[in-house]
């Protein structure tokens, strides 16, 4: 457990030595807050009856801000170890494979975190402001940031990856937004099948990730979609392991 911390601590501190860190965490804050300007204006001409929560969820910012960030975070978790040549090193060292792909996943999971963090500040500047104590509920809240949270560990597991596989950053970005973008535009699917009965149509509901993030942003916790996303990422991150360990194969 104590390696496990120090790789964590290792891996979160380099994400503040170079500029992508700073840059990915400049970006979130700039899209958050032209995100809450754009919905302010809205609110001050047209009054609606939805969840504060629910209104950012239904912006587009909120699927840039997710289907972008993950890849840049992730991109550089192995593909920058093995362009420098410090991944084989690592290997050298007494850890684990299964440490060193936890703790790269875990370090970029509480990144990711850290960078929907200025979010909650957004969201209570409004309520302060506001004349309706209901404009913010604390359980739609809480609901909304763990569908954030489950819907960035299935990408960032997916970035992870992405990034085992290569040396190049550029392209592990690529494919993993490529593996996010696959992933939502499946959401789609359920639209076009809408009025059609039978079995394809109940999966691709299932499968959608913005019926997933519409019931959190009102509260609404399932069972179902916990079990896919907690599924899914784990798949990513065994994959992930099997890739790291394939190096003893060559």
């Amino acid at each position: 457990m104590r390696t496990y911390r120090t790789l964590v601590r290792r891996e979160l501190g380099s994400y503040f030595v170079s500029w992508t860190g700073y840059v990915v965490i400049g970006v979130v804050v700039f899209l958050f807050g032209l995100c809450f300007s754009l919905m302010l204006q809205n609110l001050n001409t047209e009054k609606t009856e939805q969840p504060l929560m629910e209104l950012f969820y239904n912006s587009y910012f909120f699927w840039l801000i997710m289907l972008l960030a993950s890849p840049v975070i992730t991109m550089r978790s192995f593909a920058h170890e093995k362009f420098s040549g410090t991944f084989e090193t690592l290997m050298t060292t007494p850890v684990s494979d299964l440490e060193v792909v936890l703790a790269k996943f875990t370090a970029s999971m509480i990144f990711f975190l850290l960078t929907w963090s200025p979010l909650l500040a957004c969201v209570f500047i409004v309520r302060h402001f506001s004349n309706d104590p209901n404009v913010l509920d604390f359980g739609t809240l809480v609901s909304t940031f763990l569908g954030v949270a489950l819907l960035g560990g299935l990408f960032i597991s997916m970035g992870c990856f992405a990034s085992s596989l290569t040396r190049s950053q550029i392209i592990a970005a690529m494919f993993s937004f490529a593996l996010g973008i696959s992933l939502f535009l499946l959401s789609f699917l359920s639209y076009a099948m809408t009025g059609e009965a039978g079995w394809m149509q109940k999966l691709f509901a299932h499968l959608s990730l913005i019926e997933h993030m519409r019931d959190f942003a009102r509260g609404v916790v399932d069972i179902r979609p916990l079990v896919f996303y907690v599924s899914l990422t784990t798949f990513f991150l065994f994959l992930t392991l099997k890739t790291v360990e394939s190096r003893r194969w060559k």
